[in-house]
């Protein structure tokens, strides 16, 4: 059984090769055959005009005219005749009488024998051309009349052969075809050396191969949700898909096409990554209101071309990253508690075994009263569910570090005051944040302690959170905001996130977020988010705390 054969469609640069080769030929042989056909027009007309001069030039000249007037012409015609057909390169100059008597010819026989050939117009004084066929063939001849005091004495026709101009335009044509192979060979050439690159270029793809590439590369950029971006070697984006102008929010693509990274409005840390002109792997960088994990690879092929950028959304991921580090400082915390509780179990148990119920009960008592007790005060101040459970966590994280978190005296804040606008996720983000950063300040210090304060105040949420660390320079109060700045040595999963989370969180809700220094030293942080109609009642305004430095908790 015969297995058919696939034909492969020839590639696009050989196509191309194709039908240029056959272009060039079919200008080249329409250009040499125009040239042809102009050259033999040519050289008819110089035949012409050069038989023309010829024969009028034998018509006036005096020794002509002499000659006619003796008993015997030919004597005297025919060697000028022939002396003259040389020198002027003309095939014959045939002298005769008015009734077509030859007195002069090449052919020395034909001399005395009829002239072949129309005579009429020069027998009354005019000079014409005519191409006839005479004793030599084919020819292009010119007849003039010989005058004397006006009377026509004899005639005189000069000639070139047909066959003589076609020699001539022939040794014309064979340089012409010299010149065309010439020209073929060199744009056969040229577009060899065109295609070829073409041909590398297209990795040898023919046009079908290309299309459908070029549907499955469409295809595929609006499918695929993460961001991607290509810039040029001048850093302007050359390509953006429905992810990435999601991700850097941009509004169409035909704007964004061609415009320089720089011009984008992004953040200035990512518009520095996609800048540099090494390789960024896995660097997280912020947005407006977004986390995004950036990737870029440099696009060289013995020069700099452009670069691939890579865009992908972790603001969730890391939403649920940073739940997750509380939730694990949770299970820290109790993990501890749960140690002294046993501890203190131990102690209670110990005591009745010696006989010391009083002493037992006294002690599990106190206890029992200093836990409720900092329930109580949480619960009192911030009775917000979300709120209070993030206080009562990140008190017991506090004391496993040293520090003492407390909530002033100032904090009050109702269940069922915030908005549903005003998220849970986002609270926990901007204070849990603000409590870790504040912790990591006062570490260390004496006395160790972070005070947060919660209200509402003319429809605004306040959340202020305040550290005894020992505070930076006041040049680094805006920077500490910035993702990446940290005082603090880096640790494995890298710092300087977390007061850019705050910041961005802030701005979402079209809040505010500032830095002063504490009453105590250290830092303070205040937080104001707006609460829309379902804002809390009046509070007086807090007096503006003077400017100074910073403590040096994680930026």
């Amino acid at each position: 059984m015969r297995v058919p054969r696939v034909s492969t469609p020839r590639s696009l640069a050989g196509q191309l090769f194709a039908m240029q080769a056959v272009l060039i030929a079919v200008v080249v042989t329409g250009y040499a055959l125009f040239t042809y056909v102009s050259n033999r027009s040519q050289a008819e007309d110089a035949a012409t005009r050069q038989a023309t001069a010829v024969a009028r030039s034998v018509a006036d000249s005096p020794s002509v005219l002499a000659a006619i007037r003796t008993p015997n012409p030919t004597a005297e015609l025919q060697p000028y005749a022939l002396r003259v057909t040389r020198d002027t390169e003309v095939d014959f100059i045939t002298i005769m009488n008015p009734r077509r008597i030859r007195w002069t010819h090449p052919e020395k026989d034909q001399i005395g024998q009829t002239f072949r050939g129309h005579i009429g117009g020069a027998l009354e004084g005019q000079t014409f051309t005519e191409t006839y066929t005479g004793t030599l063939g084919p020819s292009v001849r010119t007849v003039t009349p010989v005058e004397d005091g006006g009377r026509v004495v004899g005639l005189v026709s000069a000639g070139i052969r047909v066959e003589e101009i076609t020699k001539r335009v022939q040794d014309q044509l064979t340089a012409l075809l010299g010149v065309a192979t010439g020209a073929l060979a060199l744009g056969a050439v040229g577009t060899y050396v065109t295609n070829a690159r073409l041909r590398r270029t297209t990795h040898g793809m023919n046009a079908t191969e290309l299309s459908r590439m070029h549907d499955y590369h469409q295809a595929a950029l609006h499918a695929v949700r993460e961001g991607l971006l290509m810039l040029d070697g001048q850093y302007r984006v050359a390509l953006i898909n429905d992810g990435g102008r999601e991700l850097l929010g941009v509004s169409s693509e035909e704007g964004v096409v061609g415009t320089s990274v720089a011009d984008l409005g992004l953040p200035a840390p990512l518009t520095g990554a996609l800048l540099a002109s090494e390789p960024r792997v896995d660097e997280v960088h912020l947005t407006a209101d977004r986390v995004l994990v950036v990737n870029t690879s440099p696009v060289s092929g013995g020069e700099r071309r452009g670069t691939v950028v890579t865009l992908r959304d972790v603001t969730e991921l890391q939403s649920l990253m940073g739940e997750l580090d509380s939730e694990r400082g949770f299970t820290q915390a109790l993990r501890s508690q749960a140690h002294e509780a046993a501890n203190r179990l131990h102690t209670v148990v110990s005591l009745i075994e010696l006989g010391r119920a009083e002493e037992a009960v006294d002690f599990a008592t106190a206890e029992l009263e200093l836990a409720q007790a900092l329930t109580d005060q949480v619960v009192a101040a911030v009775s917000e569910p979300v709120l209070a459970a993030l206080l009562l966590g990140k008190t017991a994280q506090a004391n496993e570090r040293g520090v003492e978190l407390v909530v002033s005296d100032d904090s009050r804040l109702d269940d069922g005051l915030l908005p549903e606008s005003l998220s849970s996720r986002d609270l926990v983000t901007i204070l849990g944040n603000l409590i870790d950063n504040a912790v990591d300040a006062a570490q260390g210090s004496v006395p160790a302690r972070v005070t947060v304060t919660a209200y509402t105040e003319r429809g605004e949420l306040v959340l202020r959170v305040s550290d005894t660390g020992t505070g930076v320079d006041p040049a680094h109060a805006e920077s500490v905001f910035q993702r990446g700045f940290s005082t603090k040595p880096a640790g494995p999963g890298g710092r300087g996130l977390g007061l850019a989370l705050v910041r961005q969180a802030v701005n979402r809700h079209e809040g505010s977020l500032t830095v002063a220094e504490a009453a105590g030293g250290g830092a303070e942080f205040e937080v104001r988010l707006p609460l829309g109609d379902g804002g809390g009642g009046e509070r007086a305004a807090v007096s503006a705390v003077p400017a100074g430095p910073v403590s040096g908790g994680d930026a």
